[in-house]
């Protein structure tokens, strides 16, 4: 089992737990739109350590990102294996093909 997965699970844990006990519960607690909101600001945090060069901070910046995109996910009853699934699908297409594809 991998880091990942591990944290999917945690985050499985905590759906429906009592907001005063975990991070996760209170996030999920307040809605799909509240976490999407906060994957948003972490995305934008990662976005600015990637400009700025900073390796350090982007690791961190980027576990964020990880962990908030996984919770916005479980919010809306998203699986990490679906999106594999559609990585996989899409694995082996050219990206400019894939996108025109969507077109």
């Amino acid at each position: 089992m991998t880091a990942l997965d591990r944290l999917v699970a945690t985050i499985q844990a905590r759906k429906g737990a009592d907001p005063e006990s975990s991070w996760t519960a209170k996030l999920l607690s307040k809605g799909p739109e509240k976490c999407a909101e906060k994957f948003g600001e972490e995305a934008v945090e990662a976005i600015i350590e990637a400009v700025k060069g900073d390796r350090d901070k982007l690791t961190a910046e980027a576990a964020d990102v990880l962990y908030h995109l996984l919770v916005m996910l479980a919010a809306r009853d998203v699986t990490l294996d679906q999106v594999l699934a559609e990585l996989e699908r899409r694995e082996g297409t050219s990206g400019l093909a894939e996108k025109a594809a969507r077109s």
